[in-house]
């Protein structure tokens, strides 16, 4: 499969996503003004043919977005299992069109289910609750963090939320290192597209060591896909669930809320931070 580019706070500074709109301010509503809204359009993922899910997506780095969701769904084991990927707009949304090997269609096909995504809600669709949860194998140590560099790497997050910027109306997800700089990141209207597009990045890129960063709160799902995808250790900018830090605690990842400047919530998995 062809390689797509990485994302850096340079090669975002052309502005997609975004569209002008008039609005009415409180302090003046007898005058419109110019404002910028994040665009939102429905994004289907046809795997050799077949629609597998609808998720409303800003329509920016589709391919990294397919290729996350494809790995932390388990719908393949690695980049390699797609063989094409070709994005196509269409009159009432985009079409993400990916050919899978033959193995992965026929293990896709036995637990394929019907999900029309909305912002915010990774499950809306699922046929039967057994399907929410995924087996996770329990990831290794080998990752540790240093949290004195954690600041570092939240004071550069906005870099790579060039819609966000305009609109206040995105999530971000970045790839922190262990010396705190931001290897990469993307940006969303739903958390969980951001991670999925941030995780495929990663598939492509040589990253290394660190951890992963966005910019919501950590629900299981964020988890639950940082795990698959390999991530040990996940730092959230807001608050964790109870089920989050349950699939952390089973799955072996180092979870941490309320990441902000000079603070830290460590919910499970503490041995790797210092």
């Amino acid at each position: 499969m062809k390689a797509i580019p990485q994302p850096t706070g340079e090669n975002l500074t052309t502005q997609t996503g975004v569209s002008e709109s008039l609005v009415w301010q409180r302090a003046d509503l007898a005058a419109a003004q110019p404002d910028w809204l994040a665009d939102e359009v429905p994004v289907a993922l046809v795997y050799n043919g077949i629609s597998h899910v609808v998720m409303m997506t800003t329509p920016k780095d589709l391919e990294a977005f397919a290729i996350g969701f494809s790995l932390s769904e388990g719908i393949i084991d690695a980049p390699d299992d797609i063989f094409g990927l070709d994005v196509v707009p269409g009159c009432n949304g985009i079409e993400v069109q990916i050919e899978l090997s033959s193995r992965r269609f026929m293990a896709l096909k036995e637990q394929r289910r019907a999900l029309a995504g909305r912002t915010g809600c990774g499950v809306c669709g699922v046929e039967q609750l057994e399907q929410i949860g995924k087996p996770v194998q329990p990831l290794p140590f080998t990752q540790t963090f240093d949290l004195a560099q954690l600041d570092r790497g939240l004071s550069q997050l906005k870099r790579f939320q060039p819609v966000g910027q305009q609109t206040g109306c995105t999530h971000a997800a970045a790839w922190i290192r262990p010396d705190g700089e931001l290897a990469g990141g993307c940006e969303d209207v739903g958390r969980h597209v951001a991670l999925d597009k941030l995780l495929g990045y990663r598939s492509q890129a040589a990253w290394g060591g660190g951890a992963v960063l966005v910019s919501s709160r950590a629900s299981y799902e964020m988890v639950q896909k940082s795990a698959m995808c390999g991530v040990e250790i996940l730092f959230a900018v807001s608050a964790a669930t109870r089920l989050a830090v349950e699939v952390a605690e089973r799955c072996n990842l180092t979870l941490v809320g309320f990441s902000k400047p000079g603070r830290a919530t460590v919910y499970s998995h503490p041995q790797r931070l210092r």
